[in-house]
């Protein structure tokens, strides 16, 4: 099998399917685990919150702000099972607690709320006045909603509280808490998201960060001076970043775009943004020139795997530079990069 890499550009073009199998073969996913990430709430600790809650609320028979506010400031994790038992974002709470305290409750307050609240979990909160008057908004907005249940909406709808445990109001919370289900687990798997989704979105830079140590390590065993950027970071000439550029970013010679994705939707994304490097790489450039840089693609994860058009455009955008995790240990040696080598690499 011979990978689009160690082909002539025209080879490539006069029979492309072979190379996107090649490719095809190569990748990896790595989609059954998730690094935790700075801040993972463990279920102990959820657990914790949400048995705090229940005492407040005497089994969820009486959800009065007063006390549920006493037992967030008490266990701030009870702001985060609260949220849970609602099913919304932490910026979707925000939105409706807003019109009870004004514009200064926005999205980022609830944002960062939240992510404190995760790294704090159980310790004691002490807010200031303007914090507590947002929180006291939020956990009334909450048990407000919590009370009433899920309104009436036409057939054709589908209201966000037509859940298990909000669809009747607070009988159908405390049934819920009674009948022997597990409850805090269900809120807690809730909180990680669609199977874990939450938690992925939250962590997918770490996720991507694998991905560009192991292209890091390459250039540095080959000894080659590149520039790492950073998220939204600018770069002149490049209306986004690529994620390095070679030797550096005043006279990039080669640039290197990694992304992992396990979605097809999200890679056909990718891809275009690989293809708008390409159309970068010759602006300027009289017709027949050689482009101003290389652009190489370095993938992972079964969304690339998808579309065999994708991939033939992600080939063609680079030239045959799509190297995977399996033959990342190529990267120096069959791409432009080679040529700024100072120590072999292996």
């Amino acid at each position: 099998m011979k990978y689009p890499f160690e082909a002539d550009f025209d080879e490539i073009i006069a029979a492309p399917e072979p190379f996107i199998a090649a490719v095809f073969s190569s990748l990896v996913s790595d989609f059954l685990t998730m690094p935790k990430g700075e801040g993972f709430l463990e279920y102990p600790d959820f657990e914790a919150g949400y048995e705090a809650l229940k005492m407040a609320t005497a089994g969820f028979a009486i959800l009065a702000p007063a006390q549920v506010m006493q037992a967030v400031l008490d266990k701030p994790i009870c702001l985060i099972v609260l949220r849970c038992m609602l099913g919304f974002t932490a910026p979707e709470w925000a939105y409706l607690a807003a019109q009870k305290a004004g514009p200064l409750l926005n999205q980022n307050f609830a944002r960062a709320l939240d992510r404190k609240v995760r790294r704090c979990s159980l310790k004691p909160m002490k807010p200031t006045a303007e914090q507590l008057r947002r929180i006291q908004a939020m956990v009334e907005v909450a048990c407000d909603i919590l009370n009433q249940g899920c309104p009436d909406v036409r057939a054709d709808q589908l209201h966000r509280l037509q859940k298990v445990d909000t669809v009747g109001g607070l009988p159908a919370v405390r049934n819920l808490a009674t009948i022997g289900a597990p409850y805090a687990m269900i809120l807690y798997e809730r909180f990680l998201g669609r199977p874990f989704a939450g938690h992925r979105d939250s962590v997918s830079e770490l996720v991507g960060d694998g991905l560009e140590n192991a292209i890091e390590e390459q250039l540095v065993r080959a000894g080659i001076s590149f520039r790492k950027t950073k998220r939204s970071e600018k770069i002149p000439g490049f209306d986004q970043a690529p994620d390095f550029t070679i030797p550096s970013e005043f006279n990039p010679k080669v640039v290197i775009e990694a992304k992992i994705t396990e979605d097809d939707g999200t890679a056909r994304d990718k891809v275009t943004r690989v293809q708008h490097l390409h159309s970068i790489s010759f602006r300027g450039i009289a017709p027949g020139e050689p482009p101003r840089f290389q652009v190489i693609a370095c993938i992972a994860g079964r969304g690339f795997g998808v579309r065999k058009e994708d991939m033939r455009k992600l080939i063609e955008a680079t030239r045959g530079k799509v190297f995977t995790p399996k033959t990342l240990n190529r990267l120096v040696d069959c791409s432009a990069l080679s040529e700024f080598a100072t120590r072999k690499a292996g």
